[in-house]
């Protein structure tokens, strides 16, 4: 069998379209402000389109953080992640390489790739954030609590250390891999 010939293969075995053209997929709408909320990191992550939804493909959602979140310098062994920046800045680290972004800008990062990133600036971050698959953002649901309103949480959101502690057990069964510390303030 020819490459291409193994490739139109993989790609008819893949394809959910049936002969009347409807896929097993079915389109998600959501209004705005209606997402379901998960407070975690000490931020808002409001789920836009969930691996369920998604038949797992891809996972969604808006995302608010505060000044100098930061995370520990992780990779994902079966994720990759995007960012759209809308606003707000951070620095962003993915392997060796440091990328300061601002509001329309836009990184893609591999599985497997070493990252951190620091939210900086004088105001929060607001952004767009897509893993693929989708299932990552259900970590976020396991570490977190449901959010009881469209902000970020005060002393009514996980303390922080019970969090990270909950990080250390949860993460691991989503491919998420510690090997670093976090950016410095500075970077």
């Amino acid at each position: 069998m020819s490459d291409v010939d193994a490739i139109a293969s993989r790609a008819d075995a893949d394809d959910s379209t049936d002969p009347s053209g409807t896929t097993d997929s079915q389109v998600v709408h959501r209004p705005a402000g209606s997402a379901r909320g998960t407070w975690a990191m000490g931020s808002l992550f409001e789920h836009l389109l969930t691996a369920e939804e998604s038949g797992g493909l891809v996972g969604v959602a808006l995302v608010t953080q505060p000044v100098g979140t930061a995370t520990p310098l992780h990779r994902h062994t079966r994720e990759a992640e995007a960012f759209y920046i809308l606003s707000g800045t951070m620095t962003y680290r993915a392997g060796d390489d440091i990328f300061h972004l601002a509001e329309g800008d836009f990184i893609w990062l591999p599985a497997h790739v070493p990252h951190a990133f620091r939210v900086t600036g004088d105001e929060g971050v607001r952004f767009l954030g897509l893993t693929d698959p989708g299932h990552l953002f259900d970590l976020y649901d396991e570490v977190g609590l449901p959010a009881t309103a469209r902000r970020l949480p005060g002393a009514d959101g996980r303390p922080m250390g019970e969090e990270i502690a909950r990080w250390n057990v949860v993460g691991p069964r989503y491919g998420l891999e510690v090997v670093g510390p976090p950016l410095p303030e500075t970077a």
